[in-house]
């Protein structure tokens, strides 16, 4: 893998959408080793992650031999929100993937104080 791809991300109240400020993220590759973590900042974002992906021409073919991205793992977690874990994200080389991370109050629903939400992303159809 000599390629890079890269994650980016929005932390923000789900109900009014406002950005939330030191959010911790980790990401993790696909066996749940960390690639990197990072907080937030006060626009609910952070820096573009670099990520190790497939070489480009691996996705040029039908039915590549192996999935021309790579996946990883996302975690998020807030004081008095809902906790996030979303599966699956797809990087692609020279490619910036977008995840927006809509985190609940758990003022909403006081009786789920460990209440995640899961996010599932499907494989392409390559």
């Amino acid at each position: 893998m000599s390629n890079t791809g890269y994650l980016k991300l929005w932390a923000y109240a789900s109900t009014a959408r406002y950005p939330l400020e030191d959010v911790a993220v980790v990401v993790t590759d696909a066996d749940g080793t960390a690639i990197a973590m990072a907080l937030t900042d006060r626009n609910g974002r952070i820096a573009p992650i670099a990520i190790a992906v497939p070489d480009k021409e691996e996705s040029q073919y039908p039915n590549p031999p192996e999935i021309p991205y790579t996946i990883v793992n996302l975690y998020a977690h807030a004081r008095g929100y809902e906790q996030i874990y979303a599966e699956g994200i797809q990087i692609f080389p020279d490619t910036t993937t977008d995840q927006e991370l809509a985190m609940v109050p758990l003022a909403e629903h006081p009786q789920y104080f460990d209440l995640n939400t899961l996010y599932i992303t499907p494989p392409q159809n390559l």
